[in-house]
């Protein structure tokens, strides 16, 4: 610990012992204890890519009951030892042993809730609750996922439990997106309970170009994947969702949503038909999609799809060049539809020069 840091904690409690009747024997006593076995592990460097996955997981189950150790003692111990300041006080300096870790705590309803996200260590994220007070305190729960988690407090849910927000955040990919999880968290009882997840509406691999939460409201600005989505191309299609938490339903609920970029879905389900109507044959189809009897005597039977980008002329797009491919050598063709009233048509095909 830095003499800043000494310094510090030094006059934040004797401050608070000026204003006690005496000092808790639960919240001084075993912290130092903890602090040095913490900072022992840290030095270690134990890590998934340094150890074995067994050893790994003994040394992350002592982090967390030094951690879970030192929150309910000092829960336990009542007054000011168990504010949110004193609490946050006491993580940094675990914070500081670890080097990079970053652990967070706020108090909301009658819980503490613990983030705990160690730096280079895959798999260890954690958020733990806490729940008791003076006398009796106990960890009600905990939650683990391979992401980074940032807390935000709810108001309390019908009858007065507690709840609270995770946002989960992955790692960001070399196009911009995040994978992104969100979880309400409520107390029952003598347990925790997610009660609603962007995960039950996306399932856990949802890349967001944006997302944001601010007091009851969520926005999330998404990929959406559909016949033609190619990752890492510009100008498809996005949904933006806004969420609102409602009281009366105890969850948040959709309040409103919007299409980026719609006409590139729309586009590609015509794409999709067209060659639908190719591999089966369908005349009549590929009659109304390819007006031109010059175009539709060129078709091979054998042309599909290829997942490249589309080149878009127009500003509305009003041509598109489309990648293709024909079986089974996969000698490159390129489609271009032109858009005709409110929809589009194939106007030229044929195999690109090499």
């Amino acid at each position: 610990m830095s003499r800043r840091r000494s310094c510090r904690l030094f006059a934040y409690v004797v401050g608070i012992a000026c204003l006690l009747p005496g000092p808790s024997p639960r919240a001084a006593g075993p912290t130092v204890d903890r602090l040095d076995r913490f900072r022992e592990l840290a030095h270690a460097g134990l890590t998934s890519a340094g150890a074995g996955g067994e050893r790994v997981h003994r040394v992350y189950r002592e982090l967390y009951e030094l951690l879970d150790g030192e929150i309910v003692d000092s829960l336990a111990s009542g007054g000011v030892f168990a504010s949110e300041a004193f609490l946050q006080d006491r993580l940094d300096a675990f914070n500081e042993a670890w080097g990079g870790a970053a652990l967070r705590v706020i108090k909301t309803g009658g819980v503490v809730v613990a983030a705990v996200r160690l730096a280079d260590a895959t798999g260890a994220s954690s958020v733990r609750v806490y729940g008791g007070g003076r006398g009796v305190a106990v960890l009600l729960g905990a939650i683990q996922r391979d992401a980074s988690p940032t807390l935000y407090p709810m108001p309390a849910a019908a009858g007065g439990a507690a709840q609270f927000a995770v946002l989960w955040e992955g790692p960001t990919s070399g196009r911009g997106t995040t994978p992104v999880r969100v979880d309400l968290v409520r107390q029952t009882g003598a347990a925790v309970q997610t009660v609603w997840s962007t995960a039950d509406l996306f399932g856990d691999d949802l890349e967001t170009w944006s997302y944001a939460l601010h007091g009851s409201e969520l926005s999330l600005r998404y990929e959406l994947r559909y016949a033609g989505w190619v990752p890492g191309c510009e100008g498809q299609t996005e949904q933006e969702d806004r969420y609102r938490y409602v009281p009366a339903r105890g969850t948040f609920a959709l309040a409103e949503r919007q299409l980026r970029q719609a006409w590139h879905r729309r586009f590609h389900a015509t794409v999709d038909r067209f060659f639908e109507a190719l591999r089966a044959g369908d005349g009549p189809s590929l009659a109304r999609l390819v007006p031109d009897p010059r175009v539709r005597a060129r078709l091979p039977a054998g042309l599909e799809a290829e997942a490249a980008c589309d080149a878009v002329l127009g500003a509305p797009p009003s041509t598109v060049s489309v990648p293709a491919a024909l079986r089974p050598a996969g000698r490159p063709w390129a489609l271009t539809f032109r858009r005709r009233g409110a929809g589009w048509r194939l106007v030229a095909a044929g195999p690109v020069l090499q």
